[in-house]
């Protein structure tokens, strides 16, 4: 009878040792999961910046052709 408890107990904790593990791995998944979402957006991000970049370039180049254009019609009006 003795045993019999003692390797009920054993068994007992054998479960809650499994199914803290269990618990801890779901965790880790969630993390993997939050890391694999937080690069998705940063890539998206990257890409937006890479985006406004070039449209911030072509704006600039844009204004020194006009601004340029705007010194040579004056230059000639004198």
């Amino acid at each position: 009878m003795d045993q019999a408890q003692v390797m009920k107990r054993e068994r007992k904790d054998w479960s809650r040792l499994y199914y803290k593990i269990l618990k801890r791995l779901e965790t880790m998944i969630d993390i993997q999961r939050m890391v694999k979402d937080i690069k998705r957006m940063a890539e998206e991000a990257n890409t937006m910046i890479t985006k406004i970049k070039g449209s911030i370039l072509t704006a600039s180049i844009n204004s020194r052709i006009t601004n340029a254009m705007n010194i040579t019609q004056i230059s000639e009006n004198l």
